[in-house]
């Protein structure tokens, strides 16, 4: 599955070089170039994570593993609260007892649950308009609950079995027990709570990309124990090689389903556009968000639940996976698509067929 998956990677490539040579005639060359200049964006959003995670995990070491190990769970399960491309991977293996269980909860833990706890949820509340906020936070309860489907799957393919991955996943279980009661609950306070975190993690990010930067250029630096900024580059310059097939390939799939999506959206009571945007999620949450005052109210609240699991897979998180992991390729494709289609089931189950589809 992983040289199908690069394969298709790779086609897209070729697609994207060979229109961008002919003068970007059908937009593909676009998505091509788009590649490389989500690089610098990229970087300054993971690279100082990356090389602080040994030092975080030195630090954090001291107190998560004797709590995790007296609840039988691997400490790597913690990494799993950072983004798989913020220092989720490099914190999940830094603490790892058991190899298998780092490169699960640094792969596709951290890329499903890491993912919407520090970029997501803090991201999307702040773009989306106060009055689609509840249709965003109901849907991301949704997506939580859903989550299980894609971890449990995702984990199998890891070469872990149910109960190992129940097990594991006890930490985060809990941990999304209190983020479904509290947007359930006190949404407000949430978002207020988030928007904190996600601003301690900017700063974090910063910080470990000024150090990495000045050790680099005077090799001296006053938090000795972080990884070499040049480390950090490189799996960026990898992300951005995937994105080079992976952002054309994403749009050839959204014109080939356009009318299909049309179709389906009627029979959901959907407007196709809320279909197309999750698609749109799988490459970047970002303009998903954007959109989200043109969508329609079932839309917007499915459009949240696909996001949790179904975030960036076909850019940034498959992106690292191949320039860190790529036997894990596998296991964070079908984690995140199981997880995302079980989290858009539920939402249809749970909907009362309010939302009338249009063609758009």
């Amino acid at each position: 599955m992983n040289r199908i998956l690069m394969m298709i990677m790779a086609a897209g490539v070729v697609l994207g070089g060979a229109d961008r040579l002919a003068g970007n005639r059908f937009g593909y060359g676009e998505k091509f170039e788009e590649g490389f200049r989500l690089m610098g964006q990229t970087a300054l959003s993971m690279t100082g994570m990356i090389c602080l995670a040994p030092v975080l995990a030195d630090v954090l070491g001291r107190v998560i593993v004797p709590f995790y190990r007296a609840i039988g769970v691997d400490p790597a399960m913690f990494g799993s609260v950072l983004a798989i491309d913020m220092g989720g991977w490099q914190l999940a293996k830094e603490l790892a007892a058991d190899e298998r269980i780092g490169s699960y909860a640094g792969i596709v833990v951290s890329a499903i649950f890491g993912c919407t706890l520090v970029f997501t949820i803090p991201v999307g509340m702040g773009m989306i308009e106060r009055e689609d906020r509840r249709f965003f936070a109901k849907g991301i309860m949704l997506g939580l609950a859903a989550m299980p489907a894609g971890l449990l799957a995702g984990g199998v393919l890891s070469g872990l079995s149910v109960a190992e991955c129940l097990h594991q996943n006890l930490p985060v279980f809990a941990a999304a027990l209190l983020l479904l009661l509290g947007l359930w609950k006190i949404p407000d306070r949430m978002v207020k709570g988030f928007c904190v975190f996600a601003e301690g993690i900017r700063v974090l990010i910063t910080l470990g990309l000024v150090l990495g930067a000045v050790e680099f250029l005077c090799g001296w630096n006053p938090v000795p124990g972080m990884a070499p900024i040049e480390e950090a580059m490189g799996v960026v310059a990898s992300i951005g090689i995937v994105m080079l097939g992976s952002l054309p390939v994403a749009e050839l799939l959204r014109r080939v389903l356009e009318k299909p999506f049309t179709l389906l959206g009627k029979k959901l009571g959907m407007y196709p556009l809320s279909l197309t945007g999750m698609l749109i999620g799988s490459v970047s949450p970002m303009p998903v968000f954007s959109m989200y005052r043109e969508m329609d109210e079932k839309g917007k609240t499915a459009a949240g639940a696909f996001l949790v699991s179904g975030a960036s897979l076909l850019a940034a998180h498959m992106g690292f996976t191949v320039a860190t992991e790529p036997g894990m390729l596998a296991a964070l494709t079908a984690g995140k698509v199981c997880g995302a289609f079980a989290a858009v089931l539920l939402t249809m189950l749970s909907a009362k067929g309010s939302g009338r589809a249009r063609e758009e």
